[in-house]
């Protein structure tokens, strides 16, 4: 290992020349060598492969150099657990941070190789589902640039999150096989593979003295391999590691068994194992499928933390010294198993008293919690977790006594509340709550924009709060300007560096000096031209994936996120179809042209959010194909969401679509994307909007529907939707087209349930916040038809977008939380 190397003998490669002529001479070198091929022969595929591993070769020098220099000093390290990172395409991400960006399109040009159509084949990694592992992904790249040592901890999945097509408007899953040609980017670990048990016994072993030693006999067995992503910081300063678990068997093939004839149960080690990290979020609405996800949840933080903590010892670090070197920062609920395997390590393994090892946990671990939703804050049957991780259980049990003795002794707490921070869910089926675990187990608790923190104190982690007043704290989140301005939007970025010059490149906050540029004329017509050539760019797409011609002269109202009734897709497309009403009943009218895009994957096992996506078809195929729209509005679901199609998304919106019931999106960074590349935005005081209203000015974004707390007193009234709707005559008359089958005449009833359920109980608020969401559309409508006014207002929100740089976010996660 390099600690172990006398300094003397760790000779540092020479700097390499990067001027064209030199990169050129090297892809052909790599095309001939590493691949295989001639370069008369080479396919696209063969050029991509051949640039990468050029960029590669550049990245892992400054990798080695990261990595001596921690060794070096020793320093503390910052573990992100995550099970999602979705890092997207990485070659332009590296190029651009590297600074090489220029260099390789010319020596690639000089090939007669076009960089745009090979960077369009490289797959996007499969490993995130939306906004958690999307904002994973922009940590990881802000803690290199802000030069904080860290690794970030997932899961390889082969396949991940699926593929969506669209088969008559349904979506269909498809595996995403990402990984079907190999990953050029990835190195394997041999030497970093590490045992995972299930299952079995705990065996309890008296030491002869007043310690009892309990040592856990798991009944299967599984090894995690490491895979390692070298992740680039803003100008190469510092090049961090994203570590993915492979799942292989123990004994990949049972020989007897396969000799005998039983070719298929021979492999079963195999398929156990691999199926581990075959898929992102299988489907739990059974038995097994909640098995498969809890043993994922295991697998991953299990072979991290024996990472870690074989890391932190080969070091010379004492155990006790364990907060003060490294920091493991949760992301949302799905690692917090990991509060109880560090426990197991440290009592069962590396003999630590109880006490004491729950003093380290508490010092080590941190917490970030994204939702507000009890479903999704995790909890697992009590039988399911001690038949799976039986040492696990006895340890939730014993920290759950220490922590509610805590409360009843210290705090006086009730039976209520009592009941309430209870690691085990009395409620029905005993469960296991794994945010309870969490946050008992964690120093610090974040929520991710101020009104989500607060509502946190309020609501899923009341008597928690109370009980430790000092943890909770907030971190509103943030986006990386590299890829979500300097390389989704080149056009742009050249214009503010020809404006204000290239600080802002550094420190996204002095982007602020863009505002004097808000009402000069010359400059407002070339940042609308540059809107104008990205969303004929987006045109372009959908005309080639799709067969829709879109006028690029329209507003471009999209909405991009993950399919979830509470981000409400159904308020827009029921709007959509009030407004397609009125177009038609009134063509008189000054109509605003728009188009109306949508994209986003529906969970497998989401029945109604598969019926919005079906319902967002079924509307489009019909205004699309109605002459007398007369081309004043379209709507379009683009297939597929992922990183790289919202690269092309992202800056070609006029309009940006926030409209989640308030209090229940607790940050949102769609919402900072679209604004930073000159977006307006129509959104409800939920998450980050709020604290975006604040930055950009209450007259540059259109704020409409009720708050959090009139939410919560609407509910606690008694909501009385149907009322709602007969009042308005608008929505009454968009859900009777919908309900009677105007969109969907092959089958009439199709969206009759959706229907019911907004005049039955409306839990989202789509009936009560629709009249708010109309009157603003129609405000936004009126700015549009000023064009100045609405240049002004884009350029505005560009301007004071910086602070939401996840470069201060992670700043202020090192300052207050990990103290790195």
């Amino acid at each position: 290992m390099i600690k172990n190397l006398p300094k003397a003998d760790l000779p540092l490669p020479a700097p390499r020349v990067s001027n064209p002529e030199t990169l050129a001479a090297e892809i052909i070198e790599r095309l001939t060598y590493g691949i295989g091929k001639d370069a008369k022969v080479a396919q696209p595929h063969d050029w991509l492969t051949a640039t990468i591993l050029v960029v590669r070769d550049r990245i892992i020098d400054r990798w080695m150099e990261s990595t001596r220099e921690t060794y070096a000093t020793n320093a503390k390290r910052v573990y992100y657990l995550s099970l999602e990172f979705l890092i997207g395409r990485l070659m332009r991400d590296a190029m651009s941070n590297l600074g090489l960006m220029d260099e390789i399109r010319e020596a690639l040009g000089s090939l007669g190789v076009d960089m745009a159509v090979i960077a369009g084949l490289e797959p996007d990694a499969a490993l995130g589902n939306g906004g958690l592992g999307r904002l994973a992904a922009c940590f990881m790249e802000s803690m290199a640039t802000v030069n904080i040592p860290a690794y970030g901890y997932g899961i390889r999945y082969v396949h991940g999150l699926f593929r969506q097509q669209m088969a008559d408007g349904w979506q269909v899953e498809l595996p995403e096989t990402w990984l079907a040609h190999g990953n050029p980017w990835e190195f394997e670990r041999r030497e970093s593979a590490y045992e995972i048990g299930f299952g079995g016994g705990v065996e309890t072993i008296n030491t002869g003295t007043d310690d009892i030693r309990h040592v856990w006999k798991p009944s299967e067995r599984v090894i995690a391999m490491a895979f390692d992503t070298p992740i680039v910081g803003w100008r190469g300063a510092r090049i961090n590691t994203l570590r993915l678990w492979s799942a292989q068997p123990i004994d990949p093939i049972l020989l007897d068994a396969f000799n005998a004839g039983d070719h298929i149960g021979a492999l079963r080690e195999s398929n156990r194992a691999e199926s581990l990290t075959r898929v992102l979020y299988p489907a739990d609405a059974t038995p097994a499928g909640q098995e498969l996800r809890l043993r994922q949840e295991y697998f991953f933080c299990s072979a991290s933390l024996q990472d870690i903590v074989r890391r932190h010892l080969q070091q010379g670090n004492a155990l006790t010294d364990l907060p003060q070197k490294v920091a493991i920062q949760l992301n949302d609920t799905h690692p917090a198993v990991s509060v109880a395997e560090l426990m197991r390590q440290l009592c069962d393994i590396h003999g630590l008293d109880f006490d004491t090892a729950w003093e380290i946990t508490k010092g080590t671990f941190s917490y970030t919690n994204h939702t507000l939703l009890p479903e999704a804050l995790e909890s697992w049957p009590v039988p399911l977790f001690e038949r799976l991780l039986p040492r696990h259980m006895q340890l939730v049990y014993a920290i759950n006594a220490k922590c509610l003795v805590e409360a009843r002794k210290e705090k006086n707490f009730n039976d209520q509340e009592i009941s309430s921070i209870s690691l085990i869910d009395e409620n029905g089926d005993r469960r296991v709550r794994m945010g309870n675990l969490a946050f008992m187990g964690s120093h610090s608790i974040n929520g991710v924009s101020a009104l989500h923190t607060e509502l946190m104190k309020e609501t899923v982690f009341a008597n928690l709060h109370k009980l430790y007043p000092d943890r909770i704290n907030n971190k509103t989140n943030g986006i990386t300007p590299r890829r979500w301005l300097m390389q989704c939007n080149p056009g742009l970025t050249s214009l503010i560096r020809e404006a204000i010059g290239d600080d802002f490149l550094d420190d996204a906050e002095k982007l602020t000096a863009l505002d004097a540029f808000a009402h000069d004329s010359a400059f407002q017509e070339k940042f609308a031209s540059i809107k104008r050539a990205n969303k004929q760019q987006l045109s372009n797409l959908v005309a080639s994936r799709m067969g829709i011609r879109l006028d690029p002269s329209a507003m471009f109202d999209i909405q991009i996120k993950r399919i979830h009734e509470y981000k409400r897709q159904l308020l827009n497309i029921i709007e959509t179809v009030a407004l397609y009403d009125q177009i038609r009943s009134h063509p008189e009218r000054d109509w605003v042209p728009r188009v109306k895009l949508f994209a986003g994957k529906a969970a497998p096992s989401y029945h109604n959010a598969k019926l919005i996506i079906k319902l967002a078809n079924d509307v489009a195929r019909v205004i699309n194909n109605d002459p007398s729209v007369r081309g004043l509005l379209k709507v379009v679901f683009v297939p597929n969401y992922n990183v790289s199609l919202a690269e092309v998304m992202v800056p070609a919106a006029d309009l940006s679509e926030q409209i989640s019931t308030a209090g229940m999106e607790a940050s949102g960074t769609g919402n900072m994307k679209f604004a930073l590349n000159g977006a307006l935005t129509i959104g409800t005081l939920d998450g980050a909007n709020v604290e975006m209203r604040d930055h950009v000015g209450a007259d540059n974004i259109f704020i409409f529907g009720m708050t959090a707390e009139e939410v919560g007193k609407v509910r606690s009234d008694g909501h009385n939707p149907r009322a709602i709707i007969e009042h308005s005559r608008e929505l009454s008359q968009a859900l009777s087209a919908i309900a009677s089958g105007v969109f969907s005449p092959d089958d009439r009833g199709r969206f009759q349930e959706l229907v019911d359920g907004l005049y039955s109980h409306d839990w989202f608020m789509v009936a009560a916040d629709f009249d708010a969401y109309a009157s603003a559309q129609r405000t936004v409508d009126e700015v549009w038809l000023d064009r100045s006014t609405w240049n002004a207002k884009t350029i505005y929100n560009t301007a004071r977008m910086g602070w939401f740089s996840s470069d201060r976010t992670i700043k202020q996660y090192t300052a207050d939380i990990w103290r790195a």
